[in-house]
């Protein structure tokens, strides 16, 4: 191995572990290194495609941080959720049945060979690896199963930050206590303590931290402040319940299995917009614009929609001819039905919105790829002529029936390969994305996003702010 080797682990699932480490790949990449990310399991429904197929969104934008090319290895093993207790394994980009099916304890024998294989040729191909860890790597239950916190950070002899999010309360126990939990030989490893998201006086904070580095040996590197404003996307869950911004609503309906929700970040710092989630029928009548976001187990959502009325609310909005977006799963699901006969993800009656029916068969479409809008009208006339960076990451042919004609207003298509319509003001497409191209959002909103490359340089300037002069290089010497 020639790479030195950057781990950031976390308190808690939240704690701030893939915030840190973006901005640990870009702050290593502006200094001329060849810096790579690596998780060796993520538990995401936000995906991206990458060389070899899907990999989770986190490590997508690490890669981006770091001024690589995405590729598998980064995140080898992927857990896309289905169920609460069951998730789609995904290894090195693609889908295995057979590890989905099989008993957690057995399927960590079997993908850890993968994962290290992963380790080590990104190791001796790069200069700087920033790993990201999992959850806690104190779980005292799944260490003999540890495929993705110290298992890893040992192998990769890494420099370990363990991060902890201040603003929930009880900081200074979490860090004690998971480094209580660890073995001395994983204890070792830990560097530094990291305090996110912290408001207020640091020197309220005296004496903690000092006392905390008496009873662990392990100082407080830095305390980095609440910045909800930053931009990257939140991995886990959606980012708030209460709207953000003012001016336009645009209201994304949050089933529980809602995918790709990363690509509505950017809407959250576009002046005249504000953003919320809907999880009930009040939410979605207060829309000006309605999205349905692709979605993980299609069926399963149809279900937790009509549980809630939602269903009838989202065809109200569309019934008024209000701005509508579905994408992907949120397309199949206004069709009259989803067909399953090789038993991919489960059949379901579709809202009967728009005269299509999607099939599902077992081989995935991975694509990424510009894509340019045409013959648009009403709300989304604007983007007749906009090309956006996308990207399709589902199973599924959607195609419209033989009797679709004999309907008010046939869907129109605006995307070759049956890639998208629109019917009114309802506009559905299976590429994501179309949030995050800056044209879009001048064409549609009439203002700016920061891009992408200002989002990254702006959390490596948050940590170069904040870490002491020389600590984090002295991570990677």
């Amino acid at each position: 191995m020639t790479a030195r080797a950057v781990m950031v682990c976390g308190t808690t699932s939240g704690a701030g572990k893939s915030f840190l480490a973006t901005a640990l790949a870009r702050w290593y990449a502006r200094r001329g290194l060849k810096v790579a990310p690596f998780k060796a399991q993520n538990m995401s429904n936000n995906a991206r495609v990458a060389a070899g197929g899907e990999m989770g969104s986190a490590q997508y934008f690490q890669a981006l941080a770091a001024r690589v090319v995405p590729d598998v290895r980064m995140n080898p093993v992927l857990l896309k959720p289905e169920k609460d207790t069951h998730s789609q394994v995904i290894v090195l980009g693609e889908r295995r049945d057979d590890l989905s099916s099989m008993e957690w304890h057995t399927r960590a024998r079997h993908v850890w060979p993968v994962i290290r294989s992963c380790l080590d040729e990104l190791m001796t191909q790069h200069d700087v690896l920033v790993i990201e860890g999992a959850g806690s790597p104190a779980e005292i239950n799944l260490t003999h199963t540890d495929v993705v916190n110290m298992r890893i950070a040992a192998a990769a002899r890494a420099a370990t930050l363990l991060i902890c999010d201040i603003d929930r309360g009880g900081a200074f126990a979490h860090l004690f206590g998971t480094v209580q939990l660890l073995p001395p030989e994983h204890r070792a490893l830990i560097r530094g303590f990291v305090l996110n998201k912290f408001r207020g006086d640091e020197r309220l904070l005296a004496p903690g931290p000092q006392m905390l580095k008496e009873l662990t040996g392990v100082p407080t590197l830095a305390v980095l402040p609440f910045w909800p404003e930053h931009g990257l996307p939140e991995e886990d869950g959606v980012f708030d319940a209460r709207p953000t911004g003012s001016g336009l609503s645009v209201v994304v309906v949050a089933y529980p299995y809602m995918s790709n929700l990363d690509e509505f970040a950017p809407l959250r710092r576009v002046p005249g917009v504000s953003l919320c989630w809907a999880r009930r029928p009040e939410t979605i009548a207060a829309a000006d614009l309605l999205v349905l976001p692709g979605s993980k187990h299609v069926a399963a959502d149809l279900l937790w929609l009509r549980e809630r009325g939602l269903d009838a609310a989202i065809a109200a909005h569309i019934s008024a001819d209000k701005p509508t977006l579905a994408i992907c799963g949120g397309l199949q699901m206004l069709g009259r039905a989803i067909e399953d006969p090789c038993g991919v993800e489960g059949a379901a009656q579709g809202l009967g919105l728009l005269p299509f029916s999607t099939e599902f068969l077992p081989a995935k479409r991975y694509r990424n790829g510009l894509y340019t809008l045409e013959g648009l009208t009403l709300f989304w006339e604007r983007l007749n002529g906009v090309g956006f960076p996308g990207y399709e990451i589902h199973y599924g042919a959607t195609r419209l029936a033989a009797d679709a004609g004999r309907e008010r207003g046939v869907p129109r298509a605006v995307l070759a390969d049956g890639a998208g319509w629109q019917r009114g003001a309802l506009l559905a497409i299976y590429p994501h994305g179309l949030f995050e191209s800056s044209a879009v959002i001048r064409a549609l909103f009439g203002g700016e996003a920061p891009t992408l490359e200002d989002m990254l340089d702006g959390l490596a300037d948050l940590i170069d702010a904040h870490f002491p002069a020389g600590v984090l290089a002295s991570l990677v010497e």
